[in-house]
């Protein structure tokens, strides 16, 4: 039993399910992440917790008692909204304490109880100022300040930082990650963007059609992705899927792809044992950065191939620079170093790191190896 249990918990709205049996159990202290694209279920699974949402059938539960019938105000959550849902007509120190004076918590207390939160957030320089009056990341930390005063059980977060700019969304993603750090609070976070999700959590639950498709750690997510929806979804530029055929030579097996000028690839599959699968269609999938320039290429592996192809597309990105070319019919992204003399058009040499390849099934979507 974990400190919040969601048990076999479904929603449905008439004979629409729009969240099946789902089950999750949160650890005290653990940033979970709920991430998928929109109409997933994510967000309505953070409602049934916070008791917004009724819970069509299953459970949910906190330090081992039922939640389903009691209030939302009763739950002991705090959560922060997309919107960050301020009065406008109050400062930020009232906006702050209006949840702990509707608790009747006396003055003096929260005066203290405003204070040091403002102090954790560095706003004691706002607090006589009117929502209005502050820029977007400021207001975010008043909403964060409004959960924080009420030493609740959970935090629920709904998408909070979708409302800023991209500069901004960082740093305050830097700001979530290390108030986790220094309170060690229960944090349930939704959000559909993978890079939020990939650096905030310590689990990951990757959500699509209403199904939990893999939970996990950051990294089990990252590198052993449960099926080609997690594959795809996760990561920035995502995993490249492309078609290829299984064949067998010497008691291994190889995946062999068309290339856009015509010749073919061959790459040694992980996995000698599907050598007996000789001719079977299937999906490899490879991360950017396993597929870079030969000099690049991670010396530790055992496992590197190189392939001839003619480069599509070149995107630098400061560090880095994207290099697209076409592996089995579809678009695949290496990441290469800056400073590599790469140009469009041109047959280039890819070296790809095999031991970072996964394989699907392309009928059941699957991973198989």
């Amino acid at each position: 039993m974990g400190f919040l249990d969601i048990k076999n918990a479904t929603k449905s709205y008439g004979t629409v399910k729009v969240l099946h049996e789902t089950d999750i159990s949160v650890e005290e202290g653990e940033f979970l992440v709920l991430v998928g694209p929109s109409g997933c279920g994510k967000s309505t699974l953070l409602n049934m917790i916070a008791g917004l949402e009724e819970v069509t059938s299953g459970e949910i539960a906190i330090r081992g008692n039922r939640m389903n019938e009691v209030r939302p105000a009763d739950r002991n959550i705090a959560m922060v909204f997309q919107s960050y849902a301020l009065y406008p007509n109050m400062n930020v120190a009232q906006n702050i304490a209006f949840g702990l004076e509707m608790h009747g918590v006396v003055k003096a207390e929260r005066d203290k109880a405003v204070q040091g939160v403002a102090e954790l957030l560095q706003i004691t320089q706002l607090l006589d100022r009117k929502p209005g009056q502050l820029s977007g990341g400021q207001r975010q930390r008043v909403a964060m300040g409004r959960a924080l005063v009420r030493d609740p059980d959970v935090f629920l977060f709904d998408e909070p930082l979708s409302n800023l700019d991209a500069k901004l969304r960082v740093d305050m993603r830097t700001e979530i990650k290390k108030l986790h750090q220094k309170l060690g609070r229960t944090i349930v976070y939704v959000t559909h963007d993978q890079i939020e999700a990939l650096t905030l959590s310590t689990r990951i639950a990757v959500m699509f059609g209403g199904y939990v498709q893999q939970l996990g750690t950051p990294k089990e997510i990252y590198d052993n992705p449960a099926n080609m929806f997690v594959a795809g979804f996760m990561g920035s530029p995502s995993m490249n899927l492309f078609p290829a055929k299984l064949s067998a030579a010497d008691g291994k097996a190889f995946a062999n792809f068309a290339l856009a000028e015509g010749g073919t690839g061959s790459l040694a599959v992980p996995d000698p044992a599907l050598a007996r699968h000789d001719g079977r269609d299937i999906i490899l999938g490879i991360r950017p950065e396993a597929i870079t320039d030969p000099d690049g290429a991670d010396r530790n592996s055992k496992d590197i191939h190189h392939v001839e192809a003619r480069v599509e597309i070149t995107e630098p990105a400061g560090s880095d620079t994207f290099v697209v070319t076409e592996f089995g019919g579809k678009e695949v992204t290496g990441r290469f170093r800056a400073d590599v003399d790469v140009k469009p058009a041109k047959v280039q040499t890819f070296a790809v790191n095999m031991e970072k390849a996964v394989l699907f099934d392309p009928v059941t979507e699957e991973r198989v190896v």
